[in-house]
């Protein structure tokens, strides 16, 4: 047998493909060979740094940590790169993943360059609109690329750190956070039948409401490194590029859509709600209650009333002293008791309907539907993403379907979801039949031939996946 060499452990992986499978790192260039030990000394530098960093906040929660600017090197940048999607859409300088890539290493020395001597400047952040259901819109802002880079390097740093920190009724945006599972938790939790009372609370636009002063206060319990809080201070403070052509510079708010945001807004809220619903309002409570979190949508259920109307009561006030306002028409106290279907109420959360149900033995259990508010704007979405693309390739058109509809399923294919599921099935089959249909002058697609092509294309059905034991699909849902 031969002896395999030290050289041939490694495997050089470039954009996602093996570069070298096999015959030792001799066989590469010598630029690559450099690049490749460059990239895995960053790797390990970086990660060696924060377990350091998350060590010592788990040890000592009251640590201020300093220095961590240092973090921000050529090394760690290049690591970031990586990470960073690369079919992102580009800032307000266009410049993509592909372009910044061909000149990496000269691009990221002079990013180091201009941070080791203050001369980094935030650019404008581009503002766009999704649509948010109800006839609303939804900005989302898309920094440039360079700005993304250094706030997936920040955000690791703050991670790290307030992990230690953060309790577990915060869930959303964090590490092996995963909604549908939260979602199926908080099902279970409910079911025990101790809550009877549940607010369904709203912020009014959080992440356009976000306090700056307060925003570096709360980071500056845990960080004493003033270059690194500079940096966050100039995204919060970035120029916002409006569609019209308009500048605006914002006095508060984090723009939703940034690398940096996620985290930013998991310590305001760690610091503005979890904290004091944890140590003030648990403690005045005369019965049991519990919150769960996911970014900036919580909800809350109570044993008593009392305890939810007085939640309810002091929460405005609460949150009003970080600058945050609480939805008048969206927040709401739910009656939530066992075996009273006729008193009780629904309230939707991550994208579910919960609501008391009795199964086919006849015992009662929170089950999760589909909202339906989120099963209507799935719907219009997709009739508009098929009226755009219905004269795509038809290959390729059911290819982009299989992978949207293997998401969903993914999703919302949890127990006692079928109707929901059957319902969405319907309703995107009616799209591509009328679309399809008018690809052309002549209409030429029966109902029959849509089913086969279907078939053909390996489309999903609708399919329950939340657990091996439980998948299936329905067949014939139409």
């Amino acid at each position: 047998m031969t002896r395999r060499r030290e050289s041939d452990r490694l495997i050089v992986l470039r954009d996602g493909r093996a570069v070298h499978t096999g015959k030792g790192a001799a066989g590469l260039r010598s630029p690559q060979r450099k690049q490749a030990r460059a990239d895995m000394k960053g790797c390990q530098t970086l990660q060696t740094s924060l377990r350091g960093i998350a060590d010592r906040a788990r040890r000592d929660p009251k640590a201020r940590f300093r220095d961590v600017y240092r973090l921000l090197d050529e090394a760690n940048l290049r690591e970031c790169f990586r990470a960073l999607r690369r079919d992102a859409a580009p800032g307000v300088d266009r410049v993509t993943f592909d372009d910044y890539e061909r000149n990496l290493e000269a691009n990221l020395s002079a990013l180091v360059e201009r941070l080791k001597h203050k001369r980094y400047r935030a650019r404008l952040v581009r503002r766009v609109y999704i649509p948010k259901g109800g006839g609303k819109l939804r900005p989302l802002g898309i920094p440039v690329l360079e700005d993304k880079l250094l706030q997936m390097a920040v955000a690791k740093v703050l991670t790290v750190i307030y992990e230690e920190d953060f309790l577990p009724a915060s869930r959303g945006y964090r590490p092996g956070g995963n909604a549908r599972e939260t979602s199926r938790e908080w099902a279970a939790k409910l079911g025990g039948g101790r809550y009877a009372w549940v607010v369904d609370a709203d912020i009014k636009g959080f992440f356009e409401h976000v306090d700056h002063d307060w925003m570096l206060r709360m980071l500056a319990l845990r960080i004493d490194d003033e270059p690194f809080l500079r940096l966050v201070r100039k995204w919060l403070k970035a120029g916002v590029l409006e569609a019209d052509g308009r500048v605006l510079h914002p006095v508060e708010g984090t723009p939703q859509g940034g690398v940096v945001s996620p985290v930013l807004a998991n310590v305001y809220l760690h610091y503005a709600l979890d904290l004091w619903f944890e140590r003030k309002v648990k403690q005045a409570a005369r019965g049991g209650c519990t919150m769960l979190r996911y970014a900036d949508d919580f909800v809350v259920a109570f044993e008593r009333r009392e305890d939810a109307v007085r939640f309810l009561g002091d929460l405005p006030g609460r949150l009003g002293k970080f600058g945050l306002e609480l939805s008048g028409e969206k927040t709401r106290l739910v009656p939530f008791e066992r075996g009273n279907p006729t008193g009780n109420g629904g309230f939707d959360f991550l994208g579910f309907r919960y609501h008391w149900e009795r199964t086919r033995t006849g015992r009662w259990k929170v089950q999760r539907r589909t909202a339906p508010s989120r099963l209507r704007r799935s719907a219009e979405r997709f009739a508009e993403w098929i009226k755009a693309n219905r004269s795509e390739c038809l290959a390729v058109l059911m290819g982009r379907l299989r992978r949207k509809l293997a998401g969903y399923w993914q999703y919302y294919g949890v127990t006692g979801n079928g109707r929901s599921l059957c319902k969405f099935w319907r309703l995107v089959v009616a799209g591509l039949y009328k679309w399809l249909n008018r690809r052309s002058q002549k209409r030429g697609l029966t109902w029959a031939r849509l089913d086969a092509i279907l078939k053909r294309h390996e489309v999903p059905e609708p399919r329950i996946t939340e657990s091996r034991q439980m998948q299936f699909s329905f067949m014939g849902a139409r």
